[in-house]
């Protein structure tokens, strides 16, 4: 029978690049509310949405070490943040209070957990954790933001960097369980069937 394992300095230096991921989401922002302006109606949610998943899928995609394929994060992380942050958005009124934006972000998480979870590759093991912890992650990332003091008033199109380093550290040890490191070498170690050991 054969497994992979993952060393500790291997899972450390993995889940240690997809935090400092965290980088893409401010400059996600950016270039949504550049596109589209403040979050403030139904096209500039759906846009502002849109760019923004653009621009951090490919950054989750460069911080995934090759766990994910481009073609398909990028295009799920984009359409998933755009029409997640139109249904959010809408709900809450275009809210920027804490209630509204744990709420935004919890309806955001809802849409773009699904999608990126079809778009894991097919090794990825028990994928639904991570469409269900999408919403949980998400409205935290904006709970911490605000939380933070972050002028949330000006309808961003997503968190900031206290709610994205928040998001990365917690969404990267659920990454590393359902896509763990192979050794690094890429060998494969031989496990001892348990009669043998007895």
């Amino acid at each position: 029978m054969t497994a992979y394992r993952t060393s500790r300095p291997s899972f450390l230096r993995s889940w240690l690049i997809w935090t400092a991921g965290f980088l893409a989401f401010p400059l996600a922002g950016l270039a949504g509310t550049g596109v589209a302006g403040r979050v403030d109606g139904p096209i500039a949610a759906l846009l502002g949405g849109a760019v923004t998943g653009l621009v951090i899928g490919v950054g989750q995609t460069l911080a995934s070490r090759g766990r994910f394929d481009i073609r398909r994060w990028v295009p799920a992380t984009a359409t998933g943040m755009g029409l997640g942050l139109l249904l959010g958005a809408v709900t809450v009124g275009y809210g920027t209070s804490l209630a509204d934006l744990a709420l935004m972000g919890a309806i955001t998480g809802l849409v773009l957990g699904p999608a990126q979870a079809l778009a894991l590759p097919p090794t990825a093991r028990h994928r639904w954790m991570w469409a269900a912890a999408m919403p949980v992650l998400w409205a935290l990332g904006w709970t911490t933001t605000t939380l933070g003091g972050i002028a949330v008033d000006n309808q961003f199109t997503v968190f900031g960097a206290y709610g994205a380093i928040t998001f990365s550290a917690l969404s990267g040890l659920l990454l590393l369980r359902l896509l763990p490191d192979r050794t690094a070498a890429g060998s494969p170690v031989t496990s001892i069937p348990s009669e043998a050991r007895a």
